[in-house]
């Protein structure tokens, strides 16, 4: 396991070497055309930035490749979410380090102390990597399959920006005997195959029509399909190889091997993190809070995951998702 006082965090030189082990297994790649390896990228060795106060002669720019096919200059951070950032690379590998490590995650504060930049510097980093941890799931295929198991669920977390008076359908709200219920909370489906891989959603409102949208999206229809009674899911379960229910209400929560405890004990880890750690949390960033505890999930230890190998595939993760504060069609990110 690695050590926080590793050299990857500790000296920038060692990150950089570190940070293209895992993204160039096989020789350096241009981001611009694709060149692979030694006789298509040269590395430039005396490079400097341009003079500064600091470093009048200019700061040695280590790292910088050339692309002998399009001829374009580039490090192992262009492309990424690490891109033109003015944070030192060693700090970046401990911070992704760190959220990847943490099972309920770590607080922008906890890191801003940590690694010494501002808060909002730090919040903004556990964004960057937020998106980072975004999985393709198009290339990794439906959950569940032939003779396997999916569970579904929703859960309500936090209020909703704009609470609305009444129902959808003007109707007003009643509060439900057990003191809970879905009223102007925000809604999220979660799907997760047994031993397998979890995926949520941040909905705008759990309807019978958006709960099927992302089943038949992300589930395959051949899995037994395992919920609580909510009816959500009383259509969409029959285009599914199976589809068995327990009622929660009247205390059924195991029958056989019938059950939703594994995607009720993903919420759990879920919310115990959002209330402990994070606390508040805007509803325009929720999604990015979900995929960073997806990430974490299928990565888990029972899968034979350890912290290192947690933040080396991230650092594979990294490429095409850059994220910057501000966006020509916003005024900025926050």
């Amino acid at each position: 396991m690695t050590n926080l006082n590793s050299p990857i965090f500790q000296s920038e030189d060692a990150a950089r070497e570190h940070l293209e082990a895992q993204r160039w297994p096989d020789g350096a790649v241009c981001p611009h055309c694709g060149c692979v390896g030694d006789k298509h990228v040269t590395p430039i060795k005396g490079a400097r930035a341009r003079p500064s106060a600091a470093h009048p002669e200019g700061k040695e720019r280590k790292g910088l490749y050339q692309c002998n096919g399009c001829r374009r200059q580039f490090t192992v951070t262009v492309g990424t979410v690490f891109e033109r950032s003015k944070v030192p690379l060693h700090k970046w590998l401990l911070a992704t380090y760190l959220l990847t490590s943490s099972k309920k995650g770590m607080s922008a504060h906890q890191l801003h102390r940590t690694i010494g930049v501002t808060y909002k510097t730090a919040w903004f980093m556990f964004h960057r990597i937020r998106e980072a941890m975004k999985e393709d799931t198009s290339s990794s295929g439906p959950l569940g399959g032939e003779g396997k198991t999916v569970e579904a669920d929703e859960t309500y977390y936090g209020q909703v920006d704009n609470p609305r008076k009444t129902r959808t359908d003007g109707t007003p709200f009643k509060r439900s005997k057990r003191g809970r219920g879905p009223a102007n909370k925000r809604a999220v489906v979660s799907l997760v195959e047994r031993g397998g891989s979890v995926r949520s959603f941040h909905v705008k409102h759990a309807t019978k029509a958006s709960v099927r949208e992302i089943l038949v999206k992300n589930a395959s229809r051949k899995s037994k399909l395992y919920t609580d009674e909510s009816k959500l899911y009383t259509e969409t379960g029959k285009e599914f190889a199976k589809h068995r229910t327990v009622h929660h209400a009247s205390g059924e929560y195991v029958r056989g091997d019938v059950h939703s405890n594994t995607i009720e004990n993903y919420f759990s880890v879920f919310k115990r993190g959002m209330r402990g750690i994070y606390q508040h949390c805007g509803e325009a960033h929720l999604q990015r809070y979900l995929t960073e505890f997806d990430f974490r999930y299928n990565r888990r230890s029972k899968l034979g995951f350890t912290d290192d190998d947690r933040h080396n595939e991230l650092l594979k993760m990294i490429a095409g998702k850059r994220l910057t504060y501000r966006r020509p069609d916003q005024a900025s990110f926050a």
